[in-house]
């Protein structure tokens, strides 16, 4: 994974060790002598909450290079505008002047490659010049805490190559981050180990500090052999800084968020954004020409006649991430060829079909949050772990969990004694697929998207009487309130002998209300039924049982429309 992870940053050239993007919202504008002229907004100005312009190749210091020496350090070229002009409330304290003191230091020394480095530092050496800053920061409304570079023209320093080696070699002044020789276990090649991993970003909403990290050793139980820190999984700073990178960016711009983690997924070579399987997961294509069952099979044929040769000897790579204080939590890992990944989402998507409410279709291609809510009352209610394996049940084409059948059916039961409640299409879909995808001789083919009279459970051909029974009553009564499935359903899903027989013979005061046509039609698909459920109803019926009763009474509801 994190040599997948390091080539992926190679091939996107992202930042390497002492470099990482970070997006500033304000600019100091000088000449080439270092003079002082203006602060300006830079970014999206037009957006209310502008965060800034991403500078992609920004210098940047790890924890342990920060902490070196026992020395108060900044950043170089880009950091906060209360310790780049001494701004703020906290401008008076000693640790923020010791920090503007190195800031100003490494820009003296950077004027040896750039000499309009030194001269940015001989202005903010002059206290007139700091001032004059000061009062342009509070003029523009910049917060202390927010970064600020430099702009000499229309040029940025912090895009200049000129200052690179330098940094580097700068940095490598700095003790404390490497540990013995070793070979590394992402390249393969003898290299000194890194001590201490650079953090990832872009994952506080999913658990994670300020800075967690995907590898450390921070405890002595956590070590062995005489290994310090992270000697015990030994990593180059390199692939360590090309690893982060690449998590970062996936991150920022190909992650989504579910419940409690957060998805990253990524492919061997490049994927248009229209063939972009996982993200169908995600945003199901829209059902004008075709769904997304559709589609992904017209992909898969393509690829097996030769028409996609692109995609033949592509792969896909998913990583399910979350955070728990300090630590990087990599909850699910999964990597194949994308000829398989196209068959597992036609195979999603067919088997969470199912026939819409309405009877005369089926219902569209659900999102894949559509199918985790419909087990739970609020999307926060639902845990990671539980989201992790229902995306590898997506992906892998993994069998349904029987805790999700258990709560998609405990959702059923209180949505269906509510009146006001419509039927979940998204639910129903995952009670089928339940079914369909069980292994081995428990497969169920017989479970079709619509109502099947050939279906050999006495469970689900009794809930399809309870909807006969529940529409009877409607045709001869109307609306009663708190009809036979509000009193009754509950009981009948679960004791069907107990219920069910006393109910069809209630049913017959219904018929004698009805117009002998009509009353006759009931009375066959009664007699229909009861020939498919055979000499008794089922005595009591288990979870499974009563997701078929639950199925076949929505199926038959919904034939029971036109």
């Amino acid at each position: 994974m994190l040599e997948l992870l390091a080539v992926y940053a190679r091939q996107h050239h992202l930042p390497g060790p002492g470099l990482k993007p970070k997006t500033v919202r304000w600019s100091i504008v000088c000449e080439e002598s270092g003079r002082f002229l203006d602060v300006v907004e830079i970014g999206d100005v037009n957006q209310k909450r502008n965060k800034g312009q991403t500078f992609d190749l920004c210098p940047d210091l790890s924890a342990a290079e920060m902490n070196a020496g026992g020395t108060n350090k900044s950043h170089f070229l880009v950091d906060t505008a209360e310790v780049v002009a001494l701004y703020g409330d906290g401008a008076r304290d000693e640790k923020t002047q010791s920090k503007h003191a190195y800031f100003v230091g490494l820009l003296r020394n950077a004027g040896g490659v750039m000499p309009t480095l030194a001269a940015i530092a001989r202005m903010l050496d002059d206290e007139k010049s700091l001032t004059k800053l000061r009062a342009a920061l509070q003029r523009v409304g910049a917060k202390p805490n927010e970064k600020v570079t430099f702009q000499i023209g229309n040029a940025y320093p912090v895009e200049s190559q000129d200052w690179h080696d330098w940094w580097q070699q700068f940095r490598g002044t700095l003790a404390g981050d490497s540990g013995r020789n070793t070979v590394c276990l992402v390249t393969g090649r003898q290299a000194p180990a890194l001590l201490v991993h650079p953090a990832i970003d872009g994952l506080r909403d999913v658990g994670g500090s300020m800075g967690p990290v995907l590898v450390g050793f921070d405890k002595a139980a956590f070590g062995s052999y005489g290994l310090e820190q992270s000697e015990n999984a030994p990593v180059s700073e390199s692939a360590a800084y090309e690893y982060r990178a690449a998590l970062n960016d996936l991150i920022a711009k190909h992650s989504r968020k579910l419940a409690g983690a957060k998805v990253v997924h990524w492919y061997k070579d490049k994927v248009e954004a229209e063939d972009d399987l996982l993200s169908w997961l995600e945003e199901p294509p829209d059902v004008q020409e075709s769904n997304a069952q559709q589609r992904a099979k017209e992909l898969l044929d393509a690829i097996r006649v030769g028409k996609r040769p692109s995609l033949a000897g592509n792969r896909y790579y998913a990583l399910t991430l979350s955070g728990s204080g300090g630590r990087v939590m990599v909850r699910d890992w999964m990597e194949g060829p994308f000829e398989d990944l196209a068959g597992r989402i036609a195979e999603w998507f067919d088997d969470l079909t199912i026939v819409h409410r309405d009877g005369d279709r089926n219902a569209p291609d659900p999102k894949f949050m559509a199918v985790l809510g419909a087990t739970v009352r609020d999307l926060d209610d639902l845990p990671p772990p539980f989201v992790a394996k229902m995306w590898r049940v997506a992906v892998r084409g993994e069998p349904i969990p029987r805790a999700a059948l258990a709560r998609a059916l405990a959702r059923f039961k209180a949505d269906i004694i509510d009146k006001d409640k419509t039927f979940n299409h998204a639910r129903m879909g995952l009670m089928r697929a339940y079914f369909v995808r069980r292994a081995g001789e428990e497969k169920d083919q017989d479970m079709t998207q619509g109502y099947n009279w050939k279906h050999p459970s006495p469970a689900y051909h009794s809930g399809g009487t309870m909807a006969v029974l529940a529409k009877l009553q409607q045709a001869a009564l109307g609306d009663v309130g708190a009809g036979v499935v509000q009193r009754y359903y509950a009981a009948a899903s679960a004791t069907p002998a107990l219920v069910l027989g006393r109910l069809v013979r209630g049913g017959q005061y219904h018929l004698n209300k009805l117009d002998p046509g009509l009353a006759h039609w009931y009375e066959e698909r009664l007699g229909r039924l009861s020939l498919a459920i055979g000499d008794n109803y089922p005595q009591t019926l288990s979870v499974e049982g009563q997701s078929l009763f639950a199925l076949g009474y929505y199926q038959q509801w919904v034939d029971l429309r036109p």
